[in-house]
């Protein structure tokens, strides 16, 4: 399996529902650092997996719109708890549906999955993955 990483990264605000989250209920700050990976089991006609530079464009083009934003406030996280591990399917998805929108150009059709794996920090992170 062939894989190519491009990273970025995220600033936002948010807080938590219930006592497992204990003082993350209140509203605070995240920054994450975002690495999104992309696979397939051969490389294409170029000898690449995925046009680097349309993957990194369309990661940044994503954490863009969720940067500097409260979650709490934004309709598509409405009484959603936005953790580390449902950040990552969030922009995993997204990604996702540019690689079939052929964002991520002609070649990004073989494809075979994406995972993304949100920082925390030096110590912690969340990952997830899905096949395309």
């Amino acid at each position: 399996m062939f894989s190519v990483t491009v990273r970025d990264h995220i600033m936002i605000a948010h807080s938590f529902h219930g006592e497992v989250f204990g003082p993350a209920q209140q509203l605070h700050g995240a920054t994450f650092v975002v690495d999104a990976t992309f696979k397939r089991p051969e490389l294409d006609a170029d000898n690449i997996v995925v046009d680097i530079g349309l993957a990194l464009q369309e990661l940044n083009a994503i954490c863009k719109a969720l940067s500097y934003r409260n979650l709490d406030d934004e309709p598509d996280f409405a009484g959603i708890n936005t953790s580390t591990e449902f950040l990552a399917k969030v922009i995993a998805d997204r990604l996702a549906a540019k690689a079939a929108g052929g964002e991520l150009g002609p070649g990004a059709g073989g494809l075979t999955g994406i995972a993304v794996t949100l920082h925390e920090s030096h110590v912690a992170w969340a990952s997830y993955e899905r096949d395309l």
